[in-house]
């Protein structure tokens, strides 16, 4: 039969036809009742897979052309010289000491961060970045096709970061440059002073152990060595004209590096093969550097006496070492507070007796910070340490004394709710002699951090020991984070818990008189509408996880602050994808400082009207907690596992489980990141949306008005309706029908679908015992009761940031849920028409089954592979004398099992995974 010739323009107008139908009746589905259509049309043969392959190409270029759209918007301009006019008006100030205090103090810090966010292939990342670059975001210059996806290990992940950085580092040396010049114009006799600081940048790509065991001390500090490397060939390539002989000794520098790397690169397991490493790292060598402190100052000396324009790359260069020191940036290490606490009870309780949470633990883990004197260390020591927590200690004295004594290093403790933990920190901060180079920082990010964070907070600053810590270091270092506060508690009552815990970090330091050092807050962003937390703009973007009245409160304490972002794995690298992407993404930066507010501006409504907004945040949390412990929520995100979804990083996105655990699989088994993206391929993101409109019901019209007057609650609201826009909870009940047994058993019922009659009955039967179902049924009740509330309320409230083509997207939306419904039907279908039947016994037909309907396909196709081969020994092969008439051709061949079962199985969820990016895409979300 003659394939259908099918256009995406088709699907969308059919679409819009079935919607016409749920004015007769509520419970039609468009969504599902265009998957029937398609899957009629792919079952018949009048629908060929390459003609599906053609409408999900189409729909995945709309996608991508989106997200370049959605880029280029939210940093425009882009050109370069438009950058460099807003930029000079920025540095407007008349006094040359007001400049210099303005841009000596970083706009932010920047954090590349990773886990499982490389949506796209390296190539589709480039096209993007061109494209929004450029401002020509069409076909031919934004869609590339996937072809195979990148293996991702953790290299790659380093290598992205990297390349990022180094885009960021130019940018930075741009805007330097570009200060040096408005200096120099302003102040002849003084701008050679000038020592700016536009951003510092960082990264924890290849340091952060929290929830990874596949990190070894080695990768860390080759890590290390490579960014050395790099750094120093950088900083030659910037000198090399202005100043050679400078240039040629940091080259030298980072050739000796690179044999570093290439030697610590290599099978360290073996004793020897350590110390030889070690030695050739630690011993004397003329172009070994450790320290940049004297080439600033030669650089700096000889600035003073230079022209102009070889002053200029001189000072220039002299900034980015200041800020990056013999590295890309500074690095965060990341453990969990539960491997610090196993470190310290070897120490502290060895029987195991103390409960580490007592008051005693506290008083036994004074006594022996106070009594710790610094231990000398090695890489043999490194080596055959054990303790997850103590080895990051180790690998981080070995670096400061080896590598860049300069840069300081994070130590992010996740999970962190003891002040003993904090301490433990300390202990072997001071243990390892690094205490005065090593920023501890505490990550508040589980609904129990979060509800008791300020007296934690409370309990770790009325220490002694960490005053003087603080005040060494000159910060107070703190990391909140939205990833799993979202998970646990909902995006938006996680974003309203992190800005009181900010705030109590104001009052906490200056009730205990640290007004007088830095508060380094790192708001790592976090799940919602992508990583970047608001998709409205780029100013919400910054002020999500910082607030205007968060910052006030450290402000008017008189506590300066360091405020720290997070831009993570493809999402927000693609911010500092070009020249043209880094320099805008800065220049916004430079706009609205992260620190910047204004302490006189009169309190939000939000924050005055108490009575309102807590009831209404404790209504949603209630909301939010209720769809997470429901077993109607769990099961229903757990359906499909996470087959759903694309490997987008080296980070697993979940422990290992049996096919009967999938059915009880726990949500705390998957992770945040894609705890959030399946709630966007089941076309509603719940912890987004979800109990806005339950907390108004009551009170909806001075809800109304409290949103209405607030920055804050405006903002809110922008959030809800950017992601309530491409919400569909007839998609959500959608996929719960490819579970309905009556169904399965209905479809063929007319008889026009009689190839497949026998499929159809053996899928409503072995149906009829499964629960998804009915759980996808309730899950969409539930919805809909909420979502109707939401609608009344937002009908109270302006929209002002409206979608763009929002019925539109709408539609394309639903036509790719339609594909991939009609897609999943095909899978199922071809699974149980496998035959039942197999040389290789220890598979189970029911097993594969299984496989297939949580989406676990390519265990599934190994299965089946497994049991019908067609790759093997034929018997022309051998060399044996004895005649031999079998096989003959009776003998089974197994190439027609493959091509019309195995082969359509396999290209249909290569299909499915492409519409889950064209899906994300459109949310704007990797991962």
């Amino acid at each position: 039969m003659s394939s259908v010739v099918l256009g995406v323009d088709d699907l969308d107008r059919r679409l819009q036809e079935l919607h016409a139908r749920t004015a007769e009746t509520p419970l039609f589905n468009p969504v599902f009742q265009l998957g029937l259509e398609l899957s009629r049309q792919l079952e018949s043969g009048e629908l060929s897979l390459d003609a599906v392959e053609g409408l999900v190409a189409e729909l995945e270029c709309e996608g991508l052309r989106a997200r370049a759209a959605r880029l280029h918007r939210l940093v425009a301009p882009l050109e370069p010289e438009a950058n460099d006019v807003r930029l000079r008006e920025l540095a407007g100030e008349e006094d040359f000491v007001a400049f210099a205090a303005r841009w000596q103090r970083p706009l932010a810090h920047v954090v590349f961060t990773a886990h499982p966010t490389f949506l796209l292939t390296k190539a589709q990342t480039e096209a993007v970045a061109a494209s929004a670059s450029s401002g020509e975001i069409s076909e031919q210059t934004t869609c590339v096709a996937p072809h195979d996806r990148d293996h991702i290990t953790l290299d790659t992940e380093h290598e992205a970061a990297m390349a990022a950085m180094a885009r960021a580092q130019d940018a930075r040396d741009r805007i330097a440059g570009l200060l040096f010049d408005v200096a120099a114009a302003r102040w002849p006799k003084r701008w050679r002073s000038f020592q700016p600081m536009p951003v510092r940048l960082a990264s924890w790509v290849g340091y952060d152990m929290d929830g990874r065991t596949d990190i070894g001390w080695a990768t860390s500090v080759r890590y290390r060595l490579i960014e050395k490397a790099l750094r120093l060939s950088r900083y030659a390539g910037t000198l090399r004209d202005a100043a050679p002989a400078i240039a040629d000794r940091l080259a030298r520098a980072g050739a000796h590096t690179d044999r570093m790397v290439e030697i610590f690169g290599g099978d360290l397991t073996d004793p020897a093969a350590v110390s030889a490493a070690a030695n050739q790292l630690t011993e004397d060598h003329a172009d070994r550097l450790v320290s940049l402190a004297p080439v600033i100052a030669e650089l700096e000396d000889e600035a003073r006496t230079a022209d102009a324009d070889t002053a200029r790359v001189l000072l220039v260069a002299a900034a980015a070492m200041r800020a990056d020191g013999l590295g890309m940036g500074w690095i965060h290490f990341r453990v969990n507070s539960s491997q610090l606490q196993n470190a310290i009870r070897r120490r502290i309780d060895p029987e195991g007796k103390l409960d580490l949470a007592s008051q005693a633990a506290l008083v036994k883990m004074r006594e022996m910070l106070a009594a710790a004197k610094p231990l000398r260390s090695n890489f043999a020591a490194l080596a055959i340490e054990n303790s997850t927590a103590v080895r990051q200690f180790l690998a981080m004295a070995q670096i400061l004394a080896h590598v860049d004594a300069d840069a300081p290093i994070r130590m992010l403790v996740a999970e962190c709710e003891q002040p003993t933990t904090v301490l433990a920190a300390l202990y072997f901060a001071r243990l390892f002699g690094i205490e005065d180079k090593v920023d501890v920082s505490p990550l508040f990010e589980t609904e129990s951090a979060l509800e008791h964070g300020g007296r934690f907070l409370d309990a770790v600053l009325e220490e002694e020991a960490y005053r003087d810590y603080a005040r060494k270091r000159g910060r107070v270092s703190i990391q909140t984070g939205f990833s799993d506060a979202g998970r646990f508690v909902g995006q938006i009552p996680a974003a309203l818990a992190i800005e009181r815990l900010q705030g109590r970090l104001a009052e906490a330091m200056a009730a205990n008189g640290l007004t007088d050092v830095s508060a380094l807050v790192f708001n790592t962003h976090g799940e919602s509408m992508g990583r970047g937390a608001h998709p409205t703009s780029f100013e919400d973007r910054l002020a999500w996880p910082m607030s205007p009245w968060a910052r006030r409160r450290f402000l008017r304490a008189g506590i300066k602050l360091e405020p720290e972002v997070s831009f993570q794995g493809g999402d927000g690298y693609l911010f500092f994808g070009s020249p043209e992407l880094a320099f805008a993404t800065l220049t916004r930066f430079a706009e609205q400082p992260l620190w910047e507010a204004d302490a006189q501006a009169p309190t939000d409504a939000f924050y005055r009207r108490t009575d309102l907004s807590l009831d209404f945040y404790r209504a949603v949390r209630r909301v939010q907690q209720e769809h997470l412990g429901s077993a109607t929520y769990s099961r229903a995100l757990t359906a499909f596992g996470l087959g759903m979804l694309n490997d987008t990083g080296s980070r697993k996105s979940r422990r290992q489980s049996d096919l009967a655990a999938d059915r009880t699989m726990s949500l705390r088994q998957i992770r945040a990141i894609p705890h959030n993206a399946i709630l966007q391929q089941l076309g509603f993101p719940v912890n987004v949306i979800a109990g806005i409109g339950t907390a108004a019901e009551g009170n909806r019209e001075e809800i109304a008005a409290l949103l209405r007057d607030s920055p804050r609650g405006r903002q809110l609201v922008r959030l809800v309706r950017a992601s309530n826009a491409l919400a569909s909870i007839k998609t959500v009940a959608a996929y719960g029908e490819l579970f309905n047994s009556a169904y399965w058993a209905s479809r063929p019922y007319r008889g026009n679908e009689q190839h497949i009659t026998d499929a159809c009955l053996t899928l409503g039967e072995y149906l009829t015992k499964d629960d998804r179902a009915g759980v996808f049924r309730r899950f969409a009740s539930r919805l809909r009761v909420d979502s109707l509330k939401l609608h009344r309320l937002l009908a109270l409230l302006p929209d002002e940031a409206p979608l763009a083509d929002r019925e539109h997207a709408r539609r394309n939306l639903g036509v790719l849920q339609s594909i991939r419904i009609a897609l999943l039907q095909h899978m199922f279908l071809r699974a149980v028409m496998v035959p039942p039947f197999s040389q290789a016994n220890d598979i189970s037909r029911e097993d594969v089954i299984e496989m297939v309907f949580t989406l676990r396909i390519d265990e599934a196709l190994g299965q089946l592979r497994r049991a019908f081969p067609i790759s093997f020994p034929k018997i022309g092969d051998f060399d044996v004398a004895q005649p031999s008439d079998y096989p003959d051709e009776g003998a089974t061949s197994y190439a027609a099992i493959h091509r019309d079962f195995i082969d359509p199985l396999a290209r249909s969820q290569g299909l499915a995974l492409r519409i889950t990016t064209a899906i994300a895409d459109s949310f704007g979300a990797h991962g």
